[in-house]
């Protein structure tokens, strides 16, 4: 199963990781979601069918730029 880690820019609450963290949970096809609020980073796992354009897109639809 693939795994896509991503920065994140601008988390600085709890309210924002749970904002990230419901955006990605919202795609099909993943299977686990962990967002470090100290690192700032997202790691996802999910299928071939999700692609890694699609995750960066839902993400920065939330609010959040990904490097």
């Amino acid at each position: 199963m693939p795994t896509t880690t991503l920065k994140i820019i601008g988390m600085t609450s709890d309210d924002c990781l749970r904002s990230v963290m419901n955006a990605i949970q919202d795609l099909p096809c993943i299977a686990y979601v962990e967002v470090s609020l100290a690192t700032g980073e997202a790691t996802i796992e999910h299928t071939a069918m999700v692609a890694e354009s699609d995750i960066r897109q839902c993400i920065e639809d939330a609010g959040f730029p990904t490097e």
